[in-house]
């Protein structure tokens, strides 16, 4: 049995872990097995445990002793605001646009309404109410974007018919970042999204 370095993050080390920290620790060890700086009976233990783990910094002890890349997006970490208010913000734009950005709330629901016409929300600079975000699109002959910085998880959950729907996030997850679910439709429209630097402030 080995003995596994001590967990070095501690701001992040008692977050519940995610499947997509879990893909990267696992990447990270299938990395380590192939250089030789594991062998396959420790490649396998410390895969058990990646399954076992619960948390963020029981995954970090697996790979802190090894000599692998380690992706972490180099942004500010996003404010958190708590918002008291359930009730969600409506967004609409018909034959004409509406823009969320620069130091604006991100309420925990947003739905939008694109009717011939475009949306967007950039999330860059924005203060998020909760730790997970849901925004439900319907674009009909209209269009919207989201914009969100690095490091936030993005769950693309919508439907494209005679349109496109296709919001991602970027390829590294920081654990304390909020994840943002987009749901809705596109019909002949589109919903699309990319990834942006944070400023630091």
């Amino acid at each position: 049995m080995e003995n596994f370095p001590q967990r070095r993050d501690p701001q992040t080390s008692n977050l519940r872990a995610s499947d997509s920290n879990r893909e990267q620790v696992s990447a990270l060890l299938g990395e380590a097995l192939s250089t030789g700086q594991l062998a396959y009976e420790e490649y396998s233990e410390r895969l058990d445990r990646l399954y076992q783990a619960k948390t963020v910094g029981e995954l970090e002890v697996l790979t802190s002793d090894l000599q692998v890349e380690r992706h972490r997006p180099a942004t500010s970490p996003v404010s958190y605001v708590p918002g008291t208010n359930s009730e969600p913000e409506n967004v609409i734009a018909i034959f004409g646009g509406a823009d969320r950005k620069g130091r604006w709330r991100v309420r925990r629901r947003i739905r939008g309404l694109a009717l011939f016409g475009g949306m967007r929300f950039d999330m860059t600079d924005a203060e998020f109410e909760a730790k997970e975000i849901e925004i439900t699109i319907n674009a009909v002959f209209g269009g919207a974007e989201i914009i969100v910085p690095e490091g936030v998880e993005v769950r693309c959950q919508g439907v494209g018919i005679f349109g496109g729907f296709d919001v991602q996030g970027g390829p590294d997850i920081d654990p304390s970042a909020p994840v943002v679910v987009v749901k809705g439709l596109a019909l002949f429209g589109g919903v699309g999204g990319r990834v942006k630097r944070r400023k630091d402030r």
